[in-house]
């Protein structure tokens, strides 16, 4: 009986190349038995984590950059001394803003200091003097970060300064809290899957622990946000797996108490034509720390080795192609979860009528 292939760390292949010879000698003449009745646990090793994915101490650092206006930025100007001046200005799509008799200013990538001498310098045009200008930051709308998922008030934080991790879940109301209905006493046990929760930065997950972060109190892990970051935080009562790559239907396939590899397969449409099904990867675990199986799911179709018995929030990965090293592979799959995590979840905060998922599918190369 064939067993799901794990998948092993770089350093473990001179000594897998060895052993395969052996066991190739051994095997040789066994016959594949009869497949199994019932689907078997899943069995894999800790994936290595990658030099590249480690946490850059840079993302720890206080970002110094100024602030910049943007479209959607509110502000309140005034010619001090005449407080009948006073009016407020919202930078418009086109990154101009109105004020007084003049005419369309500019100020997208401006400073509130570059903004105020701006307005000082047109005003001339109808002053006698050079006029000093009071500039207020009333609402911040061009920059900003998303933080959705299980904390208790889900939605878009203004970011008109430095913003931490720690500070933007703080911001949202913390992680939220699993119902107590035991009538006990004590702390109530968060709902909230620290271990699956992420940062996602121009398409990329930074490698942040947020069980370290949140649950350990571990600073290390308390990276500043930039403006567009997206945060996410799962349900550690989620019940579903996601099926991911090559299949018809990328996406969450409800779990139910049991599901199998075929079956979740089968519940996302099956795999495409391009699927190279030698080398179907399982994800379990956390997104810093995961466990990795991959199984020969033509022999599981074949009955030539068993059906694999799946997890809720395991992450199923079909490939296009036969991986070739092992973080690579990984972080491909993570990449194209929290993708694809990120589009479905930022358009139902945009739509909240929306009931739609969205898959991706990213990979064309080799892993």
């Amino acid at each position: 009986m064939h067993s799901p292939r794990p998948f092993f760390t770089p350093d473990f292949w001179p000594v897998l190349t060895g052993m395969a010879a052996l066991l190739s000698i051994v095997l040789a003449g066994c016959s594949a038995p009869p497949r199994a009745a019932s689907p078997t646990p899943l069995s894999g090793l800790p994936a290595s984590t990658p030099e590249s994915a480690r946490l850059d101490p840079v993302l720890l650092q206080t970002p110094t950059e100024e602030f910049t206006l943007g479209p959607g930025d509110r502000l309140e100007i005034e010619f001090i001394g005449d407080t009948a001046s006073r009016a407020t200005a919202e930078v418009g799509p086109d990154g101009k803003i109105y004020f007084n008799l003049l005419p369309g200013l500019d100020v997208w990538g401006l400073t509130l200091a570059q903004t105020r001498a701006l307005i000082a310098e047109k005003s001339m045009s109808f002053l006698r003097e050079k006029p000093d200008v009071s500039i207020t930051l009333l609402e911040v709308a061009s920059k900003r970060v998303w933080v959705l998922g299980n904390v208790n008030q889900p939605g878009i934080l203004a970011m008109s300064g430095p913003l931490t991790l720690l500070a933007a879940i703080a911001e949202s109301g913390g992680p939220t809290a699993a119902d107590e209905t035991d009538g006990t006493r004590g702390p109530r046990s968060v709902s909230a899957d620290l271990r699956r929760a992420f940062v996602l930065r121009r398409g990329e997950r930074l490698p942040v622990d947020f069980q370290r972060l949140v649950g350990d109190g571990d600073l290390s892990q308390n990276i500043y946000l930039r403006p567009g970051d997206f945060v996410y935080v799962p349900s550690a009562s989620a019940r579903t797996v996601h099926v991911l790559g090559a299949v018809s239907q990328p996406g969450a396939v409800y779990s139910g108490d049991h599901l199998t590899l075929i079956q979740t397969i089968a519940s996302a449409g099956g795999p495409t034509r391009e699927a190279y099904l030698s080398h179907v990867a399982v994800v379990r675990g956390s997104l810093s720390q995961p466990t990795v199986s991959v199984i020969d799911y033509q022999a599981v179709l074949k009955g030539a080795a068993p059906d694999v018995e799946l997890e809720p929030r395991d992450i199923v990965y079909v490939p296009y192609s036969p991986y070739r090293t092992l973080n690579r592979y990984v972080d491909l799959i993570l990449r194209t979860f929290v993708q694809t995590v990120g589009v479905n979840e930022g358009a139902a905060a945009v739509n909240s009528d929306s009931r739609a998922t969205v898959g991706v599918n990213l990979p064309t190369g080799s892993p």
